[in-house]
């Protein structure tokens, strides 16, 4: 999983994400939860806007990817927060995370961890996340529900167009509903009548509430809370996005 080509096209395609109000919203459960400020990790940042948009709210930023590409984006966006300090980008798995100190805080978003094959690597990841948080640090992360990844994923199929590109997203559900394998194929025009078509294909894994909780207690975590994507309720049938925040509360 390189997403080298999905870099390039990621921000064209995700406008719909509201970045600064996912800030706000995780800053108000970091609140909540006894924390304002301190040294916080972006894992599997991506191209970096949210881990802007946290360094905007006065953290300060670790933002940790495994693409190069994506990273090269994430640098790029210094020019349009000139009055902000920038993160600290770095490329690394999330299996392979080597951080220089502690953390007080890590976010993990947007089905980041439903990129990760097999539940040994997601415990993996949850692990290296506490080894380096100080005692009663907060982790939140979110994953994709059964509902959104049989539902809404599946094996549907669907088309974005904007005035730079188009995509063409494909899904297929494996036959044990574990995995949807998903093929993205990205149209640009080069001249009248010329496109210039670009793929990238990965998937997506199912990990069930019980094994996620089963994996913070592991590595030392307390589950504080479990919610629908910009709640602090309960996720209903049709939430897209379960939200997990943990507290470390002792070393492996």
């Amino acid at each position: 999983m390189s997403y080298s080509v999905f870099a390039g096209y990621y921000d064209l395609f995700t406008e719909d994400v509201e970045y600064s109000k996912r800030a706000q919203w995780i800053d108000q459960i970091l609140r909540a939860n006894g924390l304002s400020a301190g040294l916080t990790l972006d894992l599997a940042c991506g191209t970096g806007s949210l881990t802007w948009e946290m360094a905007q709210l006065g953290y300060e930023m670790i933002g940790v990817d495994q693409s190069a590409e994506m990273l090269m984006e994430a640098t790029a966006k210094a020019g349009e927060y000139p009055e902000v300090q920038p993160p600290l980008f770095l490329c690394q798995e999330m299996t392979e995370l080597n951080l220089f100190g502690t953390i007080t805080a890590a976010v993990c978003t947007l089905d980041s961890l439903n990129h990760l094959s097999t539940l040994e690597d997601v415990e993996r990841a949850i692990y290296l996340a506490g080894l380096f948080m100080e005692k009663n640090g907060i982790f939140v992360f979110d994953v994709n529900s059964r509902y959104k990844h049989v539902k809404v994923l599946g094996d549907n199929h669907y088309v974005y167009e904007n005035e730079e590109a188009m995509c063409v997203w494909r899904n297929s559900l494996s036959e044990d509903q574990s995995r949807v394998d998903i093929s993205l194929d990205f149209f640009t025009e080069q001249e009248e009548d010329l496109y210039l078509r670009e793929s990238e294909d990965f998937s997506e894994w199912y990990y069930s509430p019980e094994q996620l909780a089963a994996a913070l207690e592991k590595a030392g975590f307390e589950l504080v809370g479990r919610y629908g994507e910009f709640t602090t309720e309960p996720p209903v049938e049709t939430c897209q996005r379960e939200v997990y925040v943990a507290r470390k509360k002792f070393d492996q």
